[in-house]
């Protein structure tokens, strides 16, 4: 696959996805300025990275948003190119409208930096299509704005369409309240559109996609993105 970064002032895991992507994934991969008008050519997956774009001011990826990069992002998605948001990522897509709902403060109102567990809650995306709906991954968050929500007829159309791909769970998979990190509604921790070509998550699994790190759970979403969208394409 051809995958492209977006860099926006204050992204932080663009280099991180780059590399997984790259060197540990061995597809193709470009980096992009936000300022850019114009996407390349021959894209066939969009990457918004995590980080504090524009530092976080206003809304996380209010600013962003309006990026020049952002309407070519926009036109990509609706022409059915792959979008994938991640962290911060996940909230410019919400903030663009590509993604409905919103990511709030968390619950406790803190930065939660740690790693947690997530599965699948459906196989009817690219990023779960590979994964077990009983597969616990462990990934780490690295956020103060994750708490998702969205009003209870967007939330039941998520739910009912099985547009959320991922939720958080404990160790055993049970997708507890003690489990849930920030509070998010219904344990969401990502969420596709409804042609399931745009995806986001607040956990980071480029994060944890390697055994220099001492986990590689990351490494299945990144497998299944690339082999399933190949097959859609």
């Amino acid at each position: 696959m051809n995958f492209g970064v977006i860099v926006f002032p204050g992204s932080n895991c663009d280099d991180d996805m780059i590399h997984v992507l790259g060197s540990v994934m061995k597809q193709k991969v470009v980096k992009i300025w936000h300022k850019d008008a114009v996407l390349p050519p021959n894209l066939d997956c969009v990457v918004l990275p995590g980080g504090f774009s524009f530092g976080d001011y206003l809304r996380c990826g209010a600013i962003a948003r309006l990026s020049p990069i952002m309407q070519s992002v926009i036109e990509f998605a609706q022409k059915g190119g792959y979008v994938f948001g991640i962290c911060n990522g996940f909230q410019i897509l919400c903030e663009a409208g590509l993604l409905p709902g919103a990511l709030l403060r968390n619950e406790n109102q803190l930065f939660i930096c740690k790693n947690i567990y997530l599965k699948p809650k459906t196989l009817n995306s690219p990023l779960t299509a590979s994964l077990k709906l009983d597969q616990v991954l462990k990934v780490p968050i690295a956020h103060a704005e994750g708490r998702y929500y969205a009003d209870t007829k967007t939330l039941s159309q998520l739910i009912s369409n099985q547009q959320v791909i991922f939720t958080y769970c404990d160790e055993e998979g049970r997708a507890t309240a003690q489990a849930n990190p920030n509070g998010a509604m219904f344990n969401i921790a990502g969420i596709c559109n409804e042609k399931r070509n745009v995806f986001g998550m607040m956990p980071h699994p480029e994060r944890c996609s390697e055994a220099v790190l001492g986990n590689t759970d990351g490494k299945w979403i990144f497998e299944s993105l690339i082999k399933n969208a190949v097959m859609a394409c």
